[in-house]
């Protein structure tokens, strides 16, 4: 077994998660951040406590190290969507700047909890540069897949870019639409997720021709989320292992072609935790090491 960062779908060894009660802190915070950060409506703090429970009982089930982010008083609930702020790779972490300007403290506070664990950063994703992990993910070992977002600009491409060539890996930037604009929750990781190494769970409308073309050259085979799962988080599907899979509950169609793929899914009730604030399992955690 090779253990390595570089992979969204190898066996989770090590991975970093903030839980509700670190993030959502208490109602009265819940009652004050949710309409400025675009919730879809104020989580009931109680059952958001529960349901993470759920959660991180899942990934303890498969025996990774689990490390948490702490409360810190700089960021706000959406810090429970830890994945956002940094990337792993094996030379260390890239700290991101945030596309949404109101999380813009995240990225330091996660890079002093790495820190104080040991982890080596990589490098820092500075102004005017943004980029924001939900728009990253590993294609295979050397190839780093890159959403152009409203999230993720042109110039944190480039600095990614420059931090990655002297490693000998590969940067594919994937151009994504404007869909709901810049107040959504729009990620590369909201239409794509690999849950093993030749197949990804896709939602194909919202998915760019040459990327896609791209992806069937590699080998890969699709899970095709319907629309009428696709903004319920279908698509968002967290690989605990090769084709181990934990999702929202809620997405039956999506669960059944996992399934028929030979995939064993794992869900979670997330209505407070994902559904509310738009981030799903893999929105919710900061995977470090996995093996492949």
């Amino acid at each position: 077994m090779k253990v390595t960062c570089h992979s969204e779908y190898g066996k989770i060894r090590t991975i970093f998660i903030k839980n509700a009660e670190a993030a959502f802190i208490d109602d009265k915070t819940l009652g004050n951040e949710w309409k400025h950060l675009n919730f879809l409506g104020k989580p009931d703090f109680e059952r958001a406590k529960k349901e993470y429970e759920t959660f991180e009982g899942l990934l303890r089930t498969h025996g990774p190290e689990i490390l948490h982010l702490p409360f810190d008083s700089s960021v706000n609930i959406d810090s429970i969507y830890c994945r956002d702020a940094a990337v792993s790779t094996d030379a260390g972490m890239v700290i991101c700047n945030m596309g949404k300007p109101a999380r813009q403290n995240e990225p330091e506070a996660e890079r002093r909890a790495f820190e104080q664990t040991g982890l080596k950063v990589l490098g820092v994703i500075t102004a005017p540069g943004t980029l924001e992990g939900g728009d990253t993910t590993w294609i295979d070992e050397t190839t780093l897949a890159v959403g152009h977002s409203y999230r993720t600009n042109e110039e944190g491409i480039r600095q990614l870019t420059a931090l990655l060539m002297p490693l000998r890996f590969d940067v594919i930037t994937v151009p994504l639409p404007h869909y709901k604009g810049p107040s959504d929750v729009f990620h590369l990781m909201s239409i794509l997720s690999p849950v093993d190494r030749d197949l990804a769970v896709v939602y194909s409308p919202l998915m760019p021709v040459q990327f896609r073309n791209n992806l069937t050259k590699r080998g890969f085979s699709f899970v095709e989320v319907p629309d009428d799962e696709f903004e319920s988080m279908g698509c968002n599907v967290l690989a605990i292992a090769r084709r181990q899979c934990l999702m929202v509950k809620g997405n039956p169609k999506t669960r059944s072609r996992l399934e028929q793929a030979g995939c064993k899914v794992f869900e979670y009730e997330g209505a407070e935790i994902s559904v509310k604030g738009g981030g799903g399992p893999t929105c919710l955690t900061r995977p470090i090491l996995r093996e492949i």
